[in-house]
């Protein structure tokens, strides 16, 4: 027994000495470890300072996502062939592309003229005629329909109903009008074909070919403005154009108008 007071009395000095106390009993020193341990969690601006020293900017986590997006999106427009090739040549050279594409329309609409035209298979076909065509094409078409379709999406830019019978009316009365009076007296014009010609042309072939153009272009146009993306509108209206193209080409090789003296 007296080994074991021995042993009581060592222990509470020990206790004494090292100072150890019970916080739950001590309410005063719990509350003084609380505020040490609040001022050390309010010490964490040193994080970011090392995250500065690492530079882990926002920028740094957006370009790895374009970065991570481009390569996941890069695959998808490879497979898309010639049509992801079209359309990212439409965006970084929209004229360019435009133009060719006509001048491409052209010329496949005028060797299918030429072939309905012809009497016998041994006739050859006038390629004179289809290279001022393509000429036609892709210097005046071409860069007039991407100007035009701009034109008009910035004058209507919205493709509801009234917007779209809006544009059609544009299109009927200004560009169709103005289109085709060019393409007959340049293509005379090229053709050697003097002004009194070029004016009698015009009185036989122009308001024959407005009036067939009335009873085409409407459902094009319509098609066109009201369901087609601005930057497509032209190669859609291309598209269009390939059979009246046939045709207006038919009557642009037709022989001169006899002219009155």
């Amino acid at each position: 027994m007296t080994a074991a007071l021995r042993r009581s009395t060592n222990l509470t000095r020990l206790l004494q000495k090292n100072s150890v106390t019970d916080p739950i009993g001590d309410p005063k020193l719990l509350q003084t470890q609380m505020q040490t341990h609040s001022k050390a969690y309010l010490r964490f601006p040193h994080v970011f300072r090392k995250a500065r020293d690492y530079d882990l900017s926002p920028s740094v986590f957006s370009s790895a996502f374009s970065s991570a997006k481009s390569s996941v999106e890069a695959p998808s427009v490879s497979k898309l062939g010639f049509v992801g090739w079209y359309l990212g040549m439409i965006q970084s050279r929209p004229v360019l592309t435009k133009s060719v594409t006509a001048a491409l329309i052209y010329t496949a609409a005028d060797l299918s003229s030429q072939t309905l035209a012809k009497s016998s298979f041994s006739e050859s076909y006038d390629l004179v005629r289809t290279a001022r065509m393509a000429g036609y094409g892709m210097l005046v078409l071409g860069p007039s329909l991407h100007f035009w379709f701009n034109f008009m999406s910035k004058s209507y830019p919205k493709r509801d109903m009234f917007s779209t019978l809006k544009k059609m009316a544009m299109g009927q009365v200004l560009f169709g009008p103005t289109m085709t009076f060019a393409f007959f007296s340049l293509n005379a014009c090229l053709q050697g074909e003097n002004g009194g010609e070029i004016v009698a042309r015009l009185q036989r072939d122009l308001f024959p070919t407005l009036l067939n153009g009335v009873m085409y272009w409407p459902i094009c146009d319509f098609i066109t403005f009201r369901f087609i993306p601005v930057h497509l509108q032209p190669l859609v209206s291309n598209g269009f154009s390939y059979l009246w193209t046939i045709y207006i080409t038919y009557m642009a090789g037709l022989e001169k108008a006899v002219t009155t003296s």
